[in-house]
C-alpha cells in the first residue's frame, strides 16, 4: 500500500480537531485526515454525525488535505455501548469516554492509520506527551480548564508513542483564535456535549430504549439505614446517579424542611431510590475507596504503597491520597479528606504533579449505604493509613 502520510490526524468535525489538523499542516507533516463514523443513528436525538462528517470534509479542502473515512460503528457498539448499558443496569454510572478513548481512537482508529501506511495519528484533545529515558508520559495540558487526560488514563506505551496532541501547550480561547484567523469553517462552532459520539439527547429516553424501567419509590433516609419514609416517586432508578439534585421533582413534603433533595443511594434490585436534604449530607462522603483492577501508562505502578493525587470525577481538582495496589491489581485508597459523591463505576484518575500515572473504575467506598440490611460491600481489610 502506499503511504498516504507520516500521521493522520482524527478529523472530528470541531474546532479542536481542525486546528490540530492546521497546526500539523503548517509544521511541514506529510498529513492526511480520517473521520469516523462511531454511532448507527437510531433517531433518539440529536446525533450530529452529518452535519460533522460535513464539515469535517470542508476543513479538509480549505487546508489542502486528503481525507479517509471509517466505520467503526459495530466496535463502538461492542466495545463501548454494551458495557455503558450494562453498567447502568447494575446501578452504576459508567465514563463511556474513558473507554472510547480506549477502544475506538486510540485502537481501532490507530489501526486504520497504520494500515494507511502513516506512523502517528493525532487529535485534538487537550494533553501532552513527553519521553524521559525511553519512557513516554502523559502530562496535563497546559489549559487547565480543558485538561482531558482524565480521560485518556487507559492509554499505554505504544499508543503515546504514536499519538501526537498539537493542542497541549495552547488556551482554549487561542484555538479559536487560530481557527478564526485561518477562515476554518468550524472556528465558531460550539463544542460537541452529551455521550461519546452518540451526541445530545433526551437521555433518559434514549436509554429506555436499551433498558426498560419501572417506576418505584423515592425514600428519605434516616439513621438507621433502612427504608425511610417515601416522599416521591422516580421513572427509574437507571436514570440517577450519587449526587445529583435535578429531576427528582420532589415537593414539599409534610415534617420535612423546604430543601433541596439530593440522590445518595439506589437499591436497583428493590427499585428503590434513596435521597436525603442538603449537598453536604453524610450519606455522600467517603474517605476511602477500593477500585477494579488498575491500569497503569507506565506498565506498572510506581510502588505497593505510595502517596499521590487523584480526580474521582472530571475537572476536579486534585485530592491528596494514600495508594495501596492489592496482589490482585485493585486499588485501596484513602483520601486526605472526605469527598462527595464518589460513585460507582466512574474513574479514579491518579496524578504525580503533571503526569497522569493510570487509573481504575471505582467498585465502591466507605460511604454509608442506604437500606442496607446485609454486609456492606465496602472491603474491611484497607489497610492505608488515615
Amino acid at each position: 500500500m502506499a503511504r498516504s502520510a507520516d500521521t493522520i490526524v482524527g478529523m472530528s468535525g470541531g474546532v479542536d480537531s481542525s486546528v490540530a489538523a492546521l497546526l500539523l499542516r503548517d509544521s511541514g507533516q506529510a498529513l492526511s485526515g480520517l473521520f469516523m463514523q462511531n454511532w448507527a443513528d437510531d433517531g433518539s436525538g440529536d446525533c450530529r454525525a452529518e452535519d460533522d462528517r460535513r464539515d469535517a470534509v470542508a476543513v479538509s479542502g480549505r487546508l489542502g488535505l486528503p481525507i479517509h473515512f471509517r466505520d467503526f460503528s459495530g466496535e463502538y457498539w461492542a466495545g463501548v455501548f454494551e458495557h455503558f448499558v450494562a453498567e447502568y443496569a447494575a446501578g452504576r454510572t459508567p465514563n463511556p469516554d474513558v473507554l472510547c478513548n480506549r477502544e475506538i481512537k486510540f485502537k481501532h482508529f490507530l489501526d486504520a492509520a497504520r494500515e494507511l501506511g502513516a506512523d502517528y495519528i493525532a487529535t485534538g484533545h487537550y494533553a501532552r506527551v513527553d519521553e524521559a529515558g525511553g519512557r513516554f508520559r502523559l502530562l496535563k495540558a497546559l489549559d487547565r480548564s480543558k485538561d482531558q487526560s482524565y480521560f485518556l488514563h487507559q492509554l499505554g506505551q505504544a499508543q503515546l508513542a504514536a499519538t501526537r496532541f498539537p493542542l497541549g501547550e495552547l488556551l482554549k480561547r487561542d484555538v479559536r483564535e487560530m481557527a478564526r484567523a485561518a477562515n476554518l469553517p468550524t472556528a465558531a462552532k460550539k463544542d460537541s456535549t452529551g455521550i461519546c459520539f452518540i451526541g445530545e439527547r433526551d437521555f433518559r429516553e434514549f436509554l429506555a430504549r436499551y433498558l426498560p424501567a419501572r417506576e418505584g419509590e423515592i425514600r428519605a433516609v434516616d439513621s438507621r439505614a433502612v427504608d425511610g419514609r417515601v416522599v416521591g416517586r422516580h421513572p427509574g432508578v437507571f436514570y440517577f446517579t450519587l449526587g445529583q439534585r435535578e429531576g427528582l421533582n420532589i415537593g414539599g413534603v409534610r415534617g420535612f424542611e423546604q430543601a433541596p433533595w439530593y440522590v445518595v443511594g439506589k437499591d436497583v434490585a428493590g427499585n428503590v431510590l434513596y435521597v436525603d436534604q442538603g449537598s453536604d449530607t453524610p450519606w455522600l462522603r467517603s474517605q476511602a475507596l477500593v477500585t477494579e483492577t488498575a491500569h497503569w501508562i507506565a506498565g506498572h505502578p510506581p510502588g505497593r504503597r505510595f502517596a499521590c493525587a487523584a480526580q474521582t470525577r472530571y475537572r476536579q481538582p486534585d485530592q491528596s491520597c494514600e495508594v495501596e495496589v492489592g496482589e490482585d491489581g485493585t486499588l485501596s485508597v484513602r483520601f486526605a479528606q472526605p469527598q462527595r459523591a464518589v460513585t460507582p463505576g466512574q474513574s479514579l484518575v491518579l496524578y504525580a504533579g503533571e503526569e497522569c500515572l493510570g487509573g481504575a473504575v471505582i467498585a465502591a467506598t466507605d460511604a454509608p449505604v442506604p437500606g442496607l440490611r446485609a454486609a456492606s460491600p465496602f472491603p474491611t481489610t484497607l489497610t492505608t493509613n488515615p
